[in-house]
């Protein structure tokens, strides 16, 4: 993709953070499967839900820009992704395992949240409203789950891994 305005950058990011949701939809499901807190596995699967409602909004924004959101590999996604993935093939007690899968949650929020930040404002610079609208409320979303997970290792699962 040639990029010669802002607008191309735009379009640029709003793939990359479609696919990176993508990504993000697919390894879910194995993060789920290795946690043992209750309270962790109800924010990944409230969170996984959240995802798929961001992607649809994605592909909305997609509608009104007049476009697909295919095209691009976010590969900063990819590599988070995977750097948890091996994090969860090693020999851990439950209670650490929990520590360092939000420990690689809150990478994957990071990144989102700064990665909608950006596209927020290269959308309100560039008039897209409504647009704006479903980036504010995807960006809302992230970082009441980045927040959500820092309260659960604050308040039980770091305590549990220190414990055990």
């Amino acid at each position: 993709m040639k990029l010669t305005s802002l607008n191309d950058l735009f379009l640029h990011q709003m793939k990359d953070l479609y696919n990176a949701e993508q990504q993000l939809l697919k390894a879910m499901p194995d993060m789920l499967e290795m946690v043992s807190s209750p309270e962790l596995s109800s924010a990944i699967q409230t969170h996984m839900r959240e995802t798929q409602m961001q992607i649809q909004r994605l592909e909305q924004c997609f509608q009104i820009l007049g476009m697909n959101g295919n095209g691009e590999k976010c590969m900063a996604m990819e590599g988070i992704l995977k750097e948890a993935k091996e994090f969860m093939q090693n020999d851990a007690d439950p209670e650490v395992m929990d520590a360092g899968i939000i420990a690689c949650a809150q990478r994957v929020e990071h990144y989102e949240i700064a990665g909608y930040g950006t596209a927020c404002t290269y959308a309100k610079f560039l008039g897209h409203t409504e647009i704006l609208g479903h980036l504010k409320e995807i960006l809302s979303e992230e970082k009441m789950t980045d927040e959500k997970l820092t309260m659960i290792a604050e308040t039980t699962v770091n305590r549990k891994a220190e414990n055990h």
